[in-house]
């Protein structure tokens, strides 16, 4: 069983976040081009790769993959000064709960659908799991509490008068008890 840790949880330095963005974006990159070559590879080997279902997701395919990568790259951008010193090392990309986590799991989905879709061409539904995690995200954190919300004009204004009146009442029966 594992002890919790005692005192301040440690933070991450410039350099370090700079490096683990390098090798998250090498990872994710490696993965975009093993399972692309993969898919080509045999669609090509089977005579698959002229069908129009083919085509029209494998061209949805690259724009997830190259936005995601992309929006992924960008966050993670460095930032150094005039000689050279590291000044910002970009959003950390593995922070958990963080935009970068829903995008790498898009590009996780992406990838997945793309090769289970050797099998099976209705693998390519699993991808409507993306716009239904994107609704829940956005209930959950905005339109939820927005609408959930109860609203000020609700609570009934309550009289100086009368207030001072219950205070009074509620002293004198404190008053009686003891």
């Amino acid at each position: 069983m594992l002890q919790p840790q005692k005192g301040k949880t440690g933070t991450k330095g410039q350099k370090q976040i700079l490096e683990e963005n390098l090798s998250t974006l090498n990872f994710y990159r490696n993965m975009i081009i093993a399972v692309s070559l993969i898919y080509i590879v045999y669609n090509l080997a089977f005579g698959n790769v002229f069908s129009l279902t083919n085509i029209f997701f494998y061209l949805l395919v690259i724009v997830s993959h190259g936005g995601s990568y992309r929006f992924m790259s960008y966050m993670a951008n460095a930032k150094y000064t005039e000689s050279g010193q590291l000044l910002d090392s970009g959003t950390d990309l593995n922070m958990e709960g963080g935009l970068a986590e829903h995008t790498k799991d898009l590009i996780i989905l992406t990838s997945g659908c793309q090769l289970l879709s050797i099998i099976s061409n209705y693998f390519w539904l699993l991808w409507l799991l993306a716009p239904g995690r994107a609704f829940y995200i956005l209930w959950t954190n905005f339109l939820g509490p927005y609408f959930m919300q109860s609203s000020a004009d609700n609570i009934p204004e309550v009289n100086e008068k009368k207030q001072k009146k219950l205070e009074r009442r509620q002293k004198r029966q404190q008053n009686v008890r003891y």
